[in-house]
């Protein structure tokens, strides 16, 4: 369930600011699973493990849920890569 508020939040906060909408989707993209759209539901989500990895690396805890400000801060961060 909290998967689900974070990404209420930031769909709220990309809503308020559409440069940061453009960022948010940047982050999305890199993270899809490789094959997404050979698998059901055919959507470029990310794999599990990878988030469970991405999240013990980051906070210790591969159940983590990263606060909002954090997602915001990565994907300002991304967006001003080349």
């Amino acid at each position: 369930m909290a998967w689900i508020t974070l990404s209420l939040q930031l769909a709220w906060r990309a809503l308020l600011a559409p440069a940061l909408a453009v960022d948010l989707l940047r982050v999305a993209w890199r993270f899809r699973h490789r094959h997404w759209y050979r698998r059901f539901p055919f959507l470029p989500l990310p794999a599990t493990t990878y988030v469970r990895w991405r999240m013990y690396t980051a906070y210790g805890d591969e159940a983590a849920i990263p606060p909002a400000s954090d997602v915001i801060a990565f994907a300002r961060w991304v967006g001003r890569q080349p």
